[in-house]
């Protein structure tokens, strides 16, 4: 996602290759613009989806990038210049905006020289306050992040056909946007990486999961604006 607030652009967990692996991307690539005059990038935690070094490299190694606990040598030994690393409560100033890592629960992978590396989430406030969840679970602490948030980036989905420990599905995505009560809440991590030719005979989690959270969120929290982006889509918070 990129996020742009107060003229502050922020580009979370970014994923700018076609291919990872057996997984392949469906929808648009990002366009080049995505990536222009970065004031930071957000990473939530070091599975490949999230933290792909070859997308980074693209960036540039001067762009600053906020990441979890344990994880700065992982990007220092790889030439990035500008690594913070921020605890779950602690911020940081991007460009207009403050920055706070919160908490995530989730698995947060494992690489040579951080292996006790965790994942977070991140509060973004300006003039607007978003939450970028990463990837998590659902928690307790959702209902205390922050009152009168604007945006609730929220992932109700995966890369595959299946669901491990550490994720949302559309019910519990909703069941999150109704604990924290944004203004409005977009789906994410859906329908953007699944495993080559897959979709041919099983494509329901590249298509469902987006409209399922909105579906589900209607009928927990109608007072919750929910907007489903397709990849490559853009909306405003004005």
């Amino acid at each position: 996602m990129l996020i742009d607030v107060d003229g502050t652009r922020l580009l979370t967990d970014p994923f700018l290759r076609n291919r990872l692996g057996p997984l392949v991307r469906h929808g648009a690539t990002p366009a080049a613009a995505t990536t222009d005059a970065l004031d930071a990038v957000l990473v939530s935690h070091l599975h490949r989806d999230h933290a792909d070094l070859g997308s980074l490299r693209r960036l540039g190694r001067e762009v600053p990038l906020l990441v979890p606990p344990g994880s700065r040598e992982v990007f220092g030994r790889r030439g990035f210049r500008s690594v913070t690393e921020l605890a779950p409560g602690e911020a940081t100033s991007a460009g207009q905006l403050t920055v706070t890592a919160v908490e995530a629960r989730h698995e947060a992978g494992r690489r040579r020289f951080a292996k006790e590396a965790q994942a977070i989430g991140f509060l973004i406030r300006g003039r607007r306050s978003v939450y970028f969840a990463g990837d998590t679970d659902f928690f307790d602490g959702m209902h205390d992040l922050t009152p009168d948030l604007d945006l609730a980036l929220l992932p109700v989905w995966g890369w595959g056909p299946n669901l491990g420990a550490g994720h949302l599905d559309p019910a519990a995505a909703a069941r999150a946007a109704a604990a924290i009560s944004p203004r409005l809440a977009v789906p994410i991590h859906w329908g953007t990486l699944y495993p080559v030719a897959l979709d041919l005979f099983k494509s329901d989690p590249l298509r469902g999961p987006g409209p399922e959270f909105a579906d589900r969120l209607h009928e927990l929290a109608p007072h919750v604006e929910t907007r489903v982006l397709s990849p490559g889509e853009s909306t405003s918070l004005a």
